[in-house]
């Protein structure tokens, strides 16, 4: 560079402000460029002076060459995007189709999109449908392979953009083992440059890692994980929150026909116990042990470490995953156990049970079922391992499952005024598929092998059923504090004495208590149903607490109604209407 930066700003007319307006970047973040000397070497310097040397000199058209390229990567461009963009033109647009749009749109100089989130929730379709609105001649798209690094790929970036391409979409760049370390090119080289690059990749935690350094602030990110309610209904034409709870939480898009309800159920992540550890082995676990491994700086690793080393890391994830839904099921019959409505072992197993199978299960006993259960969860988290997993172990990875946006913790708030931890997963087939599992293990123990099997049918049924309420609630508490504005809190609340409000909406700019729910898998009203909405002290506790209760309502899976001043909603219709 013969002349300095400030040099060849003068040079073209521009005062500081100006300039950066050109580049599309803060005026004191250019002026930190031209006056830090520190600075003049760096790639960001030089796409800024490249960038500058630009201004105001005629627009060259560039013809594309009449064959393709070779190229370091696999790079896909004209016909063949054509083939990509009709492979998912019948698909319906996912919610966060829009954000992606206004950054392809938009003016994002310096920064880059990225798009993602756990497998089969829709990042390559998003892609594929993005590419399709735009002009062919200027888009390319490259599927990343685990045999390029960032070298060969910011190659392939210069001979496109030397062609004329603008618009880059790269699947599954976290596969390159250096991505971590060199993920600003993108943003400082060639978005300066006017490209705009969408990165996709199912490692959320390596992405985390390089916006810690490597794209600090200059990334715009998209998260496809969790697909609430309104929106699987939509894109799947299945409105029944039954279907959402039981294979809820992933699209697996590319093989699945939306106008096809029937299609809805091949091949789903969540089908049964076995396809159930694949995903989690293959989209969680590999995963997190994929941007340990990469991590140079290796301070993500720390106490898993010698885990990884012994070959354990992925066992042990699946185990804590699998150990935090077990503890859920366990959590969900103790508590029926407990309830008013069910005193007994015996009303718990056998409710509405036909009065000539009553006698069955009648020396059944409360303590035997629940020591039964908490046997076959310990021997079944039971592995041969040669590194003890510690509470810093399973903390760490809860921590990484929070940044995956698998689970999200709801904490529940208590009439003493404490709060506990209360964890959501947002991929409820997940949960279900694991509870089914353990509960089909619980009938096939020996404590049971008496009984006929219509009577397992019976109780499977029935705790299972307790189970999908349970994910009801939690389902429709996540939704809705995802949906809140942030005035506004909403949170499960539980009495000193006994029993819960299973949603608390809370104004905090009014300081009044907007709502309170009971949320029921059941599809008829009755009046055990607002047994606690109708308790005048439990109501004056919350009153005293989170001001004037403004509404009392009843979810559950029934029609529209009105009784004793309770408003019965249909559950699948409110989560529906959610925004």
């Amino acid at each position: 560079m013969s002349v300095t930066l400030k040099e060849l700003r003068i040079s073209k007319g521009l005062n500081q402000a100006q300039c950066a307006e050109y580049l599309g970047m803060s005026t004191r973040n250019y002026q930190n460029y031209e006056n830090d000397a520190a600075k003049a070497n760096t790639a960001r310097y030089h796409a800024i002076y490249q960038k500058l040397e630009s201004y105001g000199q005629p627009v060259v058209s560039v013809s594309l060459p009449s064959q393709t390229p070779e190229f370091y990567t696999n790079v896909v461009t004209g016909t063949g995007l054509r083939a990509l963009a009709n492979s998912v033109a019948k698909y319906g647009k996912r919610n966060c189709f829009s954000t992606l749009q206004k950054f392809v749109t938009g003016s994002y100089d310096g920064k880059i999109c990225i798009l993602y989130g756990l497998r089969r929730t829709g990042k390559t379709t998003l892609l594929f449908q993005m590419l399709s609105e735009l002009p062919i001649e200027k888009t390319a798209y490259i599927k990343v392979q685990t045999t390029d690094d960032m070298s060969r790929l910011t190659k392939d970036l210069k001979a496109l953009f030397e062609l004329g391409y603008r618009y880059v979409f790269i699947d599954e760049i976290t596969l390159l083992n250096d991505f971590i370390d060199t993920a600003a090119v993108l943003s400082d080289v060639f978005s300066m440059m006017g490209m705009k690059i969408v990165v996709s990749g199912t490692d959320s935690l390596g992405f985390a890692m390089a916006n810690r350094d490597e794209l600090y602030d200059r990334s715009v990110t998209i998260h496809t994980s969790f697909i609430p309610f309104r929106e699987y209904a939509r894109l799947l034409n299945i409105c029944s929150v039954d279907s959402y709870i039981e294979y809820g939480g992933t699209l697996k898009m590319e093989n699945m026909s939306f106008d096809d309800p029937d299609a809805a159920f091949d091949e789903v992540a969540f089908r049964d116990d076995e396809s159930t550890r694949k995903y989690i082995d293959t989209a969680i676990s590999r995963n997190i042990q994929h941007t340990l491994k990469n991590d140079h700086y290796g301070e993500y690793f720390n106490q898993l470490r010698e885990l990884y080393e012994k070959g354990e890391l992925t066992n042990v994830i699946n185990r804590i995953v699998q150990h935090m839904n077990h503890r859920f099921v366990l959590r969900v019959v103790e508590d029926e156990f407990k309830s008013h409505d069910f005193g007994s072992a015996k009303e718990l197993l056998l409710h509405d049970l036909p009065a000539e199978r009553a006698t069955v299960l009648y020396d059944v006993n409360e303590k035997q079922i629940l020591e039964r259960l908490k046997a076959i969860i310990e021997v079944k988290e039971k592995s041969e391992t040669t590194v003890p997993i510690t509470q810093e172990h399973i903390d760490k990875v809860k921590k990484y499952l929070l940044m995956l946006d698998l689970i999200v913790n709801c904490p529940e708030r208590y009439e003493s005024g404490k709060q506990a931890e209360h964890i959501v997963f947002s991929q409820p087939g997940m949960r279900y598929a694991i509870a089914k599992a353990l509960v089909y293990s619980l009938m096939q123990d020996a404590y049971f092998a008496s009984i006929s099997e219509a009577d397992k049918a019976y109780i499977t049924g029935k705790i299972l059923d307790d189970v999908k309420g349970r994910m009801l609630e939690d389902i429709v508490l996540l939704e809705v504090r995802k949906t809140a504005p942030s005035t506004m809190e909403a949170f499960k609340f539980k009495f000193d004495a006994g029993g819960e409000f299973d949603m608390v909406i809370y104004d905090k700019a009014s300081k009044n208590c907007r709502r309170i729910y009971e949320i029921k898998h059941s599809t008829e009203a009755n009046e055990k149903q607002t047994l606690h909405l109708r308790d005048a002290e439990k109501c004056q506790i919350v009153e005293k607490r989170f001001g004037p209760i403004s509404g009392k309502f009843v979810l559950y899976r029934g029609k529209d109604t009105f009784a004793e001043g309770v408003q019965y909603l249909n559950v699948e219709n409110f989560l529906c209407g959610l925004k």
